[in-house]
């Protein structure tokens, strides 16, 4: 398989396993403990984005030579990012749509995801250095 191609669908699986413990404490931030839906999002990114980056750092972009800390300040910079997004966007979306949260939130996750998420991750949190 090209290494490029392997390298994406291992940060798709990377983004899916991160966002379906996201996914899950937000459901149950929302519907159990009766937080906002902004807030749930706020607490499930969090806690989705510490399994999110050890998995990016270890399996998927293999740059554990890296200090953490080189990598760590930039990634929280890509969470807030991403967090600010879709906490403001899921409510906007179903509020304009009159779509269901949890479904305006999966559609939200994908955009965020892929067109934020990855293409910060792979060319600035976990940049390959030139040989």
């Amino acid at each position: 398989m090209f290494p490029k191609v392997k390298e994406f669908l291992k940060a798709q699986v990377s983004a899916f396993v991160g966002g379906l413990v996201d996914y899950g404490i937000m459901l149950f931030c929302k519907e159990i403990l009766d937080f906002t839906i902004s807030t749930s999002i706020v607490i499930s990114g969090g806690i989705g984005a510490i399994v999110n980056f050890t998995i990016n750092r270890f399996w998927t972009f293999k740059k554990e030579e890296v200090p953490v800390v080189n990598q760590l300040w930039k990634f929280i910079l890509v969470v807030v990012g991403s967090i600010m997004l879709k906490s403001q966007g899921t409510p906007l979306l179903s509020s304009l749509t009159g779509i269901d949260y949890r479904i305006t939130r999966l559609i939200v996750e994908v955009i965020v995801s892929l067109g934020f998420n990855f293409t910060l991750q792979k060319y600035w949190v976990f940049k390959k250095n030139a040989p």
